[in-house]
């Protein structure tokens, strides 16, 4: 039963959570086209059917069911037709190019102001801030990274020149680098050792990341119909103890023993519900010239996600600095994506933003608000890019229109907004369909094993949901 109230928590929190994103910029426009004095004519959250609604003074306001994004249809504004709907036939004077100007601009401003808001009540109640050490595990002999002279137990400092602090540090900076020879510096004991580390694209995440293995015993996070695995009684959440006789310590090290064993029966050590169990899989030959074994796994990592609460939590205007610099950084990868890699398949879309949301939610509150700081930061840049349809593109056209001194034809605007609608509507379907394909990746965050440390009592623990 908690199971279900889980559940319902955690829907709940992610509704009103982005909901609220979503409503703080619809409500700027609102605001401030009533302040302008200009015609509304209904003001929505998320597109699509009609949920629920009423009418007041003259305005619709109604809930859709894609919780996807939201409007306020202004008549006198360029609108989307494809989003919105009609905006209705009733002649109205059109709105000066300074107003139009002003109701673009207030959305983005509402999403800073939220994240300020957000911030500062982490500012409060403290931040969660992960302190995992990225402890290097397993080091293949024969690879170059060995040769560098780099050992299992040695830990990362500094990926790029930036400083780290747990693996998602060193896999965000190796992702983010406009390079695939990357600057790594490593310490044992009291000495520090750099290096450039070539990184490769993972086949699975399609990023490219350094080969550092975490120290730690890999898990199954799913097992797929049919496969080597389950055939040999291998189950999701099973943790690899070892393989072939050889302890298992990292992930990269299971992965490159299973693809040496194609077609040859071996013995496998588990650990289930903390008793070891010994199986026997014959991994599939998936490359006959090569023999590459596959066993059909899906893997995550056995390493606990410990989380210190800093209290105070950092200043507010310091976090969305933080923030601010972390979407520039990823908007600056994707504008050099043929030196990182990084393309428009790699960001997220509703489904994607919402489930990270939801992980987040059910880990730690803390953590789901900072990640709306994160999300409300990214709202008001993508909706300030001169695009017809987005904020900035009603800024450009106003701009374009005050310099003319005449309205732009209404044609023409009809036309490119719809395009561009349209357009807007594809690319959400693009990112949401490479979502769909890291859903296991996505499954596995909820599956995460986190701690959440006191500052002030580092020693005890409290365990997430």
């Amino acid at each position: 039963m908690s199971g279900i109230f889980n559940v319902i928590y955690v829907v709940a929190a992610v509704l009103l959570l982005f909901g609220a994103a979503v409503f703080v910029h619809e409500l700027g426009h609102f605001l401030v086209a009533r302040r302008c004095g200009m015609k509304v004519l209904e003001f929505a959250v998320g597109f699509g059917p009609k949920v629920f609604g009423w009418t007041r003074d003259g305005i619709a306001y109604s809930w859709r069911l894609i919780p996807a994004g939201g409007y306020v249809k202004l008549p006198q504004m360029v609108t989307a037709d494809a989003l919105e709907g009609k905006a209705g036939d009733e002649a109205l004077p059109p709105a000066p190019a300074v107003s139009k100007i002003l109701v673009a601009v207030a959305g983005p401003l509402m999403n800073i102001a939220f994240a300020f808001f957000l911030a500062g009540v982490l500012y409060f109640v403290g931040l969660p801030v992960a302190v995992n050490p990225p402890i290097i595990g397993h080091v293949d002999e024969s690879s170059p990274e060995c040769q560098l002279g780099l050992r299992e137990g040695d830990v990362v400092a500094q990926v790029d020149g930036k400083m780290v602090r747990s693996w998602q540090d060193v896999q965000m900076f190796t992702v983010l680098a406009r390079t695939n020879v990357v600057e790594v510096v490593t310490e044992r004991g009291a000495a520090r050792m750099t290096n450039h580390l070539k990184a490769k694209v993972n086949d699975i995440v399609g990023l490219k990341m350094l080969n550092l293995d975490p120290r730690d015993h890999p898990v199954i996070a799913e097992v797929q119909s049919g496969s080597p695995a389950e055939k040999a009684g291998l189950k999701e959440g099973d943790k690899f103890i070892s393989f072939a006789g050889v302890p298992i310590v990292g992930q990269q090290q299971l992965i490159d023993l299973i693809h040496k064993r194609g077609g040859e029966p071996t013995e496998v050590v588990v650990q289930r519900d903390k008793m070891p169990i010994t199986a026997t899989v014959t991994p599939q030959i998936s490359d006959p010239e090569h023999k590459v074994g596959r066993i059909g796994t899906v893997l995550t990592s056995d390493t606990t996600m410990v989380y210190r609460v800093m209290k105070p939590g950092p200043k507010p205007w310091e976090l969305v600095a933080d923030v601010w610099e972390k979407t520039v950084s990823t908007f600056g990868a994707l504008a050099h994506h043929k030196q990182t890699g990084v393309g428009a398949k790699d960001l997220s879309g509703p489904v994607g933003i919402l489930t990270m949301l939801a992980a987040w939610v059910n880990t730690d509150y803390r953590l789901a608000l900072n990640f709306l700081v994160l999300l409300n930061v990214n709202l008001a840049i993508l909706n300030l890019l001169p695009i017809p349809v987005l904020d900035g593109g009603h800024i450009m056209l106003a701009v374009v229109e005050k310099i003319r001194r005449r309205p732009t034809s209404p044609k023409f605007i009809e036309y490119t907004t719809t395009a561009f609608a349209v357009l807007l509507i594809s690319f959400m379907l693009y990112v949401t369909f490479f979502d769909l394909r890291r859903f296991s990746l996505f499954k596995a965050m909820f599956k995460k094993d986190v701690q959440i440390e006191q500052a002030d009592s580092p020693t005890k623990s409290a365990p997430a949901k």
